[in-house]
């Protein structure tokens, strides 16, 4: 603090006051020790907390991913699942699945009538739409396995939290306005989160009796209660009450599981992302293969010609990810291909630098023979050079809307990440193949994108990003604005971001982010183009760099979400 107090007095006899304030926004957070970003101050704070006293990178990501469970209840969560990415100091890279599944009723035609058309909100709203959440599983196995402290003690301050109370943000109180609708179709979300329709006022505290009460059965009892003991039946009988799929043996058989995480090279870095059944880390490399032969930096990060580039990459990664991407303890993802080297230099060969490609004439996996929206992402990286990179979710904002009665917490709606109908575009307007069909016990396709890289075998970048099927295309963005335009890390977090995913056949773009002279560029070309107020909304790159010469851990939290932090200790 005695560095910035001293900037801050001395800067303003040297620079204008306009440079002077875009440089305050453009600097990230420094520390020697360790980091922690996330999508809300809170958290931040308890995880920092945990690395003061000794803990390492993941006892602080489960207390960070717990404590959000309280405070950031439009997606931190019990009630859903995710992935956490962990590179141990000595180089060990880990990925822990803790992605829901679909329940042992559950089946492929589960959400068309007898006509075969889909039964509208069937797969994104109430308990039809629940999957087997996964997070206390997944975070217990990152603990048992990666962590240094014990679950009594990480679970503590979350519980704290929710018994004692908290002061939401505006944003965080006009998110549950804005899910009203949703909220107030079940009577415990409507008592716990509209105050049985009184609403929360600015200012006000917050407690979480019933989820206070859950979190402390978990911290007495460990974290298989959830899934075996009270809070178990309290899900079940919930279920069973409201024609749910769940049941205790579904529970009782859920399992997170360890995976090896996909790498590969970009311009002499190494990044290493997520493995299948999400399709993040196979779409990013396999972009960032296609975008190694054209020369991004020379084009300049704003200009006509790298947008038309980013644009056809995408609109081709994602019509791969709509026919070969699934769980693959069920199918199988010819992830290899998909990231080789060989088949980026073909889909180079397909863009054309004049004329954008209709979507409708794009061919997945062309070159080669076959072999969701509301989450929440955190970084972390600790004083010995532990780094985790997590991104969980409940799917939507609010998930089902389902709050368990006498539980607390919120259940997800992740059985839209399936495919209800082939050709058919889920809640982010994705369209999904057979791969990713519904089955009881199988993983639904994700497009989260944890990510690590490193340079010359050091820990250089962790980052990661809520935003449902714009997850992939905002951490790619935000990656070549280091590596390609030199962008320290809050410059290139700031910058803005576009999006396309194949089908629809639209480029998305955020208020104010393209100039009217790379707009008219890019229609020239024939780029449709939708300016979506709402569109980076979910948007929160949290992200943290290493100074390679100092070893300085630099922060960066999305300025898109005021409630986001880094905090530093």
């Amino acid at each position: 603090m005695k560095i910035i107090f001293f900037i801050t007095f001395i800067l303003p006899f040297f620079l204008p006051v306009t440079t002077l304030c875009q440089s305050r926004a453009s600097w990230p957070v420094r520390s020697q020790n360790g980091m922690v970003t996330s999508s809300d101050a809170i958290a931040s704070k308890v995880g920092a907390d945990i690395l003061k006293q000794g803990g390492n990178a993941v006892d602080a990501a489960v207390a960070v991913a717990l404590t959000l469970a309280v405070t950031w209840p439009a997606a931190g969560n019990l009630g859903g699942g995710g992935f956490m990415l962990i590179r141990k100091a000595d180089g060990t890279t880990t990925v822990i699945d803790y992605r829901e599944t679909a329940p042992a009723k559950a089946n492929k035609n589960m959400y068309v009538d007898e006509k075969g058309n889909l039964i509208s909100n069937a797969s994104t709203v109430g308990y039809g739409a629940i999957g087997v959440p996964g997070t206390i599983a997944g975070l217990a196995l990152a603990l048992q396995k990666y962590g240094t402290m014990k679950w009594q003690d990480i679970i503590e301050p979350a519980r704290k939290l929710a018994e004692e109370g908290f002061v939401p943000s505006y944003f965080i109180l006009e998110s549950i306005q804005r899910n009203k609708d949703l909220l107030k179709q079940f009577p415990e979300s409507r008592r716990i989160f509209l105050k049985n329709g009184e609403n929360y006022h600015e200012g006000e505290v917050f407690k979480q009796p019933e989820l206070a009460g859950t979190l402390l059965r978990l911290k007495s009892i460990g974290p298989r209660e959830f899934y075996e003991g009270k809070t178990a039946k309290l899900i079940a009988d919930d279920m069973k009450k409201n024609n749910g799929l769940i049941t205790p043996d579904d529970l009782k058989n859920y399992k997170a599981v360890e995976r090896q995480p996909v790498t590969g090279t970009y311009r002499g870095y190494e990044i290493i992302s997520m493995p299948p059944p999400s399709s993040g880390g196979t779409l990013l490399i396999q972009m960032l293969n296609v975008l190694e032969q054209f020369p991004v930096s020379a084009m300049g990060q704003n200009s006509s010609e790298k947008y038309h580039l980013l644009i056809e990459i995408m609109r081709r990664a994602y019509a791969d990810r709509a026919v070969y991407f699934g769980d693959p303890d069920f199918v199988n993802v010819p992830v290899t291909k998909l990231m080789s080297k060989q088949y980026a230099i073909q889909i180079g060969k397909s863009i054309s630098k004049t004329i954008s490609t209709p979507s409708s004439s794009i061919v997945a996996g062309k070159y080669f023979t076959p072999e969701p929206h509301h989450t929440t992402h955190f970084s972390i990286v600790d004083k010995m050079g532990n780094a985790v990179s997590n991104t969980y979710t409940l799917n939507d904002e609010y998930g089902s809307g389902v709050t368990v009665a006498g539980a607390g917490f919120l259940l997800n709606n992740e059985m839209d990440d399936f495919t209800a109908k082939v050709g058919v575009a889920n809640k982010f307007g994705l369209i999904h193949g057979n791969a990713n069909a519904i089955a009881s016990n199988k993983r639904p396709l994700s497009s989260m994108t944890p990510t690590i890289i490193l340079k010359d075998g050091k820990l250089f970048l962790v980052i990661g990003t809520e935003g449902g099927s714009t997850i992939i295309t905002q951490t790619l963005q935000v990656i070549l604005n280091i590596l390609d335009h030199g962008m320290n890390i809050q410059e290139a977090v700031n910058a803005p971001r576009i999006h396309h995913q194949w089908m629809p056949d639209m480029v998305e773009f955020e208020p104010h982010g393209l100039s009217k002279d790379v707009l008219n560029a890019l229609k020239r070309k024939g780029h449709k183009l939708k300016i979506d107020p709402d569109y980076l909304y979910p948007g929160d790159v949290e992200a943290i760099m290493i100074d390679l010469k100092t070893g300085i851990k630099l922060g960066a939290s999305d300025p898109r979400n005021p409630n986001a932090l880094s905090t530093g200790y």
